[in-house]
C-alpha cells in the first residue's frame, strides 16, 4: 500500500483528494493537514510514503514544509506538489527544497493518481508548465557569461538522445514511444544518464540539455 498524506489549507480540496485516492486499491490516506507545520508533524508521526503538498498555506508554506521533510529521518518521503501556482519561482523553489513531482490543480484526477504512483516508484514528474518554467530559468541563465557544459565522454548515443527528449519535457512513456523501447527501459537509460551527469533529479537533466547545447533556446 502507498501511504499518502494530504496537505492543503482548503477543506474542499482535501476532501476531494481523499475521496479520489481512497478509491485506489493500492493507496491509503493516512492523514490530512491544513498547513505545512501540521504536515511535518503528521509525517514525523505516521511516516507516509508520499505527501501531496499544496504550496500556498497559512503559517508554514509548502516549500518550507518540503525542505523540513527532506532533512534527516524523513528524507525517504516523496513530496508531490499540487498547486494552482506553476510559476518559475514556485517550481524552482519546490524542486530545490526536494519535491519529486510538481502538478497544477487543473490536471485530470487520473493524472494525480498516476503522479502519486510515479513519485512513489522513485521517479520525478513535472507538469508541462513546470517543465517550461525550468526551461525558462535555464534560458535566462544562459544569457549570462558562462562556460557551456561539456557532456561526459562516456555518455552513449542513446543516452544523449534520452537527454534531449527529457529536455523537451517528455515523460518516460513518451520517450519509450519515441524510441520504440519500453518505459522501464527508458527509465533505466534516464537513471544511467543522471548518474553520468551527477544529476539529482529530472529538472537537472532538463537544464543540462540546454546548457550543453543539445536543445537551443526557443527550439521546439
Amino acid at each position: 500500500m502507498i501511504r499518502v498524506l494530504i496537505a492543503d489549507d482548503q477543506p474542499l480540496i482535501r476532501s476531494a483528494l481523499v475521496g479520489l485516492l481512497r478509491h485506489e486499491s493500492d493507496m491509503e490516506v493516512i492523514g490530512e493537514a491544513a498547513d505545512g507545520a501540521e504536515a511535518v508533524a503528521i509525517a514525523r508521526r505516521e511516516r507516509p510514503d508520499v505527501v501531496v503538498m499544496d504550496l500556498r498555506m497559512p503559517g508554514t508554506d509548502g516549500i518550507t514544509a518540503t525542505r523540513l521533510l527532506m532533512n534527516g529521518e524523513l528524507e525517504r518521503i516523496r513530496v508531490l506538489v499540487l498547486t494552482t501556482f506553476e510559476d518559475e519561482e514556485n517550481v524552482l523553489g519546490a524542486l530545490r527544497a526536494g519535491a519529486s513531482g510538481f502538478l497544477g490543480k487543473g490536471v485530470d484526477p487520473a493524472e494525480i493518481v498516476r503522479a502519486v504512483r510515479t513519485v512513489h516508484a522513485g521517479e520525478e514528474l513535472l507538469s508541462p508548465a513546470a517543465t517550461r518554467a525550468v526551461i525558462r530559468h535555464s534560458i535566462e541563465a544562459s544569457r549570462t557569461p558562462a562556460v557551456v557544459r561539456t557532456l561526459p565522454a562516456d555518455l552513449t548515443e542513446r543516452e544523449t538522445e534520452i537527454l534531449r527528449l527529457v529536455g523537451r519535457g517528455l515523460s518516460n512513456d513518451e520517450i519509450g514511444a519515441a524510441l520504440f523501447i519500453s518505459p522501464a527501459t527508458a527509465k533505466t537509460h534516464i537513471n544511467r544518464t543522471m548518474t553520468k551527469l551527477d544529476a539529482h533529479d529530472r529538472a537537472q537533466l532538463v537544464i543540462a540539455a540546454y546548457e550543453s547545447g543539445l536543445i537551443a533556446p526557443g527550439a521546439d
